[in-house]
């Protein structure tokens, strides 16, 4: 009642929102997937639902949008090879497809965990199950419908973090949980592992704990990658180098707020998304908890701050958003110029915000709030809050962290969905905006 409510008022005061149109993969268990869908060169949207069971694997598909329908693409265990091999399965894809020569890159990540500490640690396999063998790197053509199996995780840790040089063929990963950085070499098919990304990563407890970088930006022109640490260290990793050089410039920012790295529940000083700018060559992104947009330019190893692009309703109530890790669905769009993101925005219910938890140990929504789609022109620096987003009948999408815009200007998403008294994750679509 109260969501319904909610959307009625503010279209009563005057605020915009749009309609989202849901679909079903038919995958009935899928749950949250974080990345994991773009819109590729055949205009077909390629897209992972993830799955927390032990024994089923996450599954990929493919929206036709010029038909209207949804093709299975297959199981991530089964594209793994590891199939009935009773070891923990590949549960999910927790980044986005990197498109080249033909083919889709991405990596697979573990489904299946153990809570300790209210956090989430790699599974414990019950009797008559192996533990999780690692994240692959997969390789779908786009015309045979074919998987390739090209590498495998060290340490048997899953894939957290992936983007590809395309230009140079070398894919670069952080793995999950302890925060390994390794690159593979598609053109010799060697798996190179460069070390630790900072401490013990999210394997850690107490002082050792770190939360993980979740988004590697890669400069096409010289092929450094870098990343980020929670303490707000960037990170560079020169092509074909073994190690990561820590530079001057960091994200240690006062306008981002204040964290203890050693602490659970928050990105840190981390970036959260980014992504690379072609008209200035340079790599824009947002830092998650705050909300700012920011540049980082890598040939002045400079961070410039430029605008708190969070909803306008969390603009005007000065709060953090209630995602605790921030949003992932940040992305440049057709035009090459303007950026799409999809954030938070407070609830009201008679006036008041509704609020959540105070504290988390995890990242997770600690309460309630409305899906926004915010437009951000590089060029013009002209900012829009399109509004707030609501499914047909009233309700909001939830757990939004993935995003992908078609050729003109349509929305994918995925997020939690509603129906006949059950929940699942699958593709969500907002039509295009005007800009």
């Amino acid at each position: 009642m109260a969501v319904l409510t909610t959307a009625v008022a503010g279209l009563a005061q005057g605020h915009a929102t749009l309609k989202a149109k849901t679909f079903n993969s038919g995958f009935s268990i899928a749950h949250d997937t974080y990345n994991a869908i773009d819109v590729a060169s055949d205009g077909n949207v390629y897209y992972v639902l993830s799955s927390q069971s032990i024994d089923t694997g996450g599954q990929m598909y493919s929206f036709n949008p010029r038909t209207g329908k949804i093709k299975h693409c297959g199981d991530l265990t089964e594209a793994c090879g590891e199939k009935g091999l009773k070891t923990i399965s590949q549960g999910k894809s927790h980044v986005h497809f990197v498109e080249s020569k033909g083919k889709l890159y991405f990596g697979t990540h573990v489904g299946y965990y153990s809570m300790v500490d209210g956090m989430e640690k790699m599974g414990i396999p019950p009797a008559g199950y192996k533990e999780y063998p690692g994240g692959h790197i997969l390789s779908y053509d786009l015309k045979t419908g074919k998987f390739e199996d090209l590498a495998l995780a060290p340490h048997k840790e899953g894939i957290l973090t992936l983007n590809m040089d395309t230009v140079r063929g070398l894919i670069y990963c952080i793995s999950w949980p302890t925060g390994y950085v390794f690159r593979y070499d598609l053109a010799n098919k060697q798996l190179t592992e460069i070390g630790p990304l900072s401490g013990e990563g999210e394997n850690g407890a107490g002082k050792n704990f770190r939360t993980l970088c979740r988004s590697l930006a890669i400069d096409p022109g010289d092929g450094s990658v870098y990343a980020t640490s929670s303490e707000g260290t960037i990170f560079r990793l020169r092509p074909g180098a073994d190690r990561l050089e820590a530079l001057q410039e960091d994200m240690k920012k006062d306008y981002f707020g204040l964290y203890d790295p050693t602490s659970a529940g928050h990105m840190g000083y981390n970036w959260r998304q980014t992504v690379w700018y072609p008209g200035d060559k340079t790599i824009y992104g947002v830092h998650g908890n705050s909300g700012y947009l920011f540049q980082f330019d890598p040939r002045a190893q400079r961070v410039n701050v430029i605008d708190r692009i969070t909803s306008r309703p969390s603009k005007r109530s000065g709060m953090f958003d209630e995602f605790s890790y921030g949003y992932l669905g940040f992305t440049l769009g057709p035009d090459k110029h303007t950026l799409y993101y999809l954030t938070g925005g407070p609830v009201y219910v008679d006036g008041h915000i509704v609020k959540g938890k105070s504290s988390t140990a995890m990242g997770e929504a600690k309460g309630l709030e409305d899906l926004h789609l915010v437009t951000y022109n590089i060029a013009t620096g002209k900012y829009m809050d399109h509004g707030a987003i609501f499914y047909g009948d009233g309700a909001r999408p939830l757990y939004v962290n993935s995003i992908a815009v078609a050729k003109d200007g349509t929305v994918y998403t995925l997020a939690r969905i509603t129906e006949n008294g059950k929940t699942r994750t699958d593709l969500v679509q907002v039509a295009p905006v005007k800009l």
